[in-house]
C-alpha cells in the first residue's frame, strides 16, 4: 500500500527532476522519488 508524505526540497534539486521527467523514464515526480529512494537503500546496504 502507497503512503502519501510531504517532503521539502531545494528549487533546484526539483527543476533537476522535472528535467529528468522529460525523458519519459519516469512516470511522475512520486516514480522518480521513489525509485531515487530505492536505488539508494539498495547501495547503503
Amino acid at each position: 500500500m502507497k503512503v502519501k508524505v510531504s517532503i521539502s526540497i531545494e528549487e533546484g534539486t526539483l527543476q533537476e527532476i522535472d528535467k529528468k521527467l522529460t525523458g519519459g523514464l519516469y512516470r511522475n515526480k512520486s516514480h522518480f522519488i521513489e525509485y531515487a529512494v530505492k536505488r539508494l537503500l539498495d547501495d547503503t546496504d
